[in-house]
């Protein structure tokens, strides 16, 4: 990290100073030159101690490696809050968590009682439910009281966002640029998993060894949501033509039962598909993740290749963007499988991460709260929700 260079005089008077004195006559040019050497001597102690003052601030301020990971251990302050969960996501009734127990975010109050409305300091309204007929609360709102728009659909999926210009105050989503940002998945740097109980939850990736790299099967796909008209779709047709893959879930081959059941299919094989049913900024899910966990390359298809970047080491995938035509992007694959070296090079990078998957909605709710505490004073509505969350 580099410091602005800091101005160094030349030890010379200022040309009006130099002037009136060759004009006057009455400073010798000894004592002219001893009052420099002290103006000089004392702006260099001067100059010394900001310096290093500079230093010390700026080494404090260094930007922090897990800068992605949202930290949750920190002391807050300006008193407790209530907030209140509008709707349970897509209707499924969760139980609430304790956000001390479990995360240690102090001073919140979760409730899911509409009839403490008038008694809350925010409301978190998930968009899935006023988009198809529940009403927002009522008007007026309760002084000061902050509603948050929460989403983690992506815009294609996101319809009736015209008519929300004005309504909100926070947004909540995957999005870098939220005002509460929580992604579907990220890494967590091995030598920063003691600083925080958030880091404690990354579960370790392990690198790669020569039986993961000898996986007898290539290629795993599981989709649940199956369009013609998707371009994952077309992706899999034109791929296929030139590598086996395994297709899981309502589209395939039926699944085994369990929470972690995809990521114990997807050990077996070298590559997985994690292919996002549409392609937008920040939009990268549980697929990715899935794969990372199970020690598999992910084979991307979503935002671009530098978008990616911002959540793992380039090596890390392969985006089909890479290759001029899916044919290339097959015979790479191909390659790949016969090269252990060259495989190697794609997951040698784990030994230093681990992944933490925020648990739905557990820890959307409480980071949401601690968000609140920390943002008291903010009182701005969102008037460009539609043109933010689409760009």
């Amino acid at each position: 990290m580099g410091i602005g260079a800091l101005w160094r005089p030349e030890g010379r008077p200022s040309r009006t100073a130099r002037g009136a004195g060759r004009r006057s006559g009455l400073v010798p040019r000894k004592n002219c030159c001893e009052s420099v050497l002290k103006r000089f001597r004392s702006f260099v102690c001067v100059a010394t101690v900001v310096f290093f003052l500079l230093l010390r601030v700026c080494l404090h301020y260094l930007p922090d490696p897990s800068a992605l990971e949202p930290l949750v251990s920190h002391f807050e302050e300006n008193g407790s809050v209530t907030l209140l969960i509008w709707t349970h996501p897509f209707g499924r009734y969760r139980e609430l968590p304790d956000c001390w127990e479990l995360y240690q975010i102090d001073g919140c109050t979760l409730t899911d009682d509409t009839l403490r409305y008038p008694q809350a300091d925010a409301v978190i309204i998930h968009h899935r439910e006023i988009a198809t007929g529940t009403d927002l609360p009522p008007e007026p709102r309760p002084l000061a009281q902050k509603w948050i728009w929460m989403n983690f659909e992506s815009p294609t999926h996101t319809p009736g966002l015209w008519h929300l210009e004005g309504v909100f105050n926070l947004t909540m989503s995957y999005r870098t640029d939220s005002d509460i940002f929580l992604p579907y998945g990220y890494l967590v740097p091995r030598k920063h998993t003691e600083r925080g109980l958030q880091s404690s939850f990354a579960q370790p990736l392990r690198g790669p060894n020569s039986s993961k790299l000898l996986r007898s099967r290539l290629v795993a796909w599981v989709i649940s949501n199956w369009s013609e008209s998707q371009s994952r779709v077309a992706l899999y047709y034109q791929l296929s033509q030139y590598i086996q893959i395994d297709v899981f879930g309502r589209a395939g081959w039926p699944l085994a039962t369990g929470s972690r059941s995809v990521v114990q299919l997807i050990r077996r094989y070298l590559f997985y598909l994690a292919l996002e049913n549409s392609q937008h900024t920040d939009y990268i899910t549980e697929k990715l993740w899935n794969a990372v966990l199970a020690g598999a390359v992910p084979v991307v298809l979503g935002p671009s290749r530098q978008n990616y970047e911002r959540f793992l080491p380039p090596r890390a995938f392969i985006h089909v963007d890479d290759f001029p035509t899916i044919e290339e992007l097959a015979r790479y694959l191909l390659m790949l499988r016969r090269s252990p070296t060259q495989m190697r090079w794609h997951l040698d990078w784990r030994r230093s991460y681990g992944v933490h998957q925020p648990a739905f909605w557990s820890e959307h709710y409480c980071t949401a709260c601690r968000a609140v505490r920390r943002t008291r004073a903010k009182t701005d509505e969102v008037r460009d929700l539609t043109l933010w969350f689409k760009s």
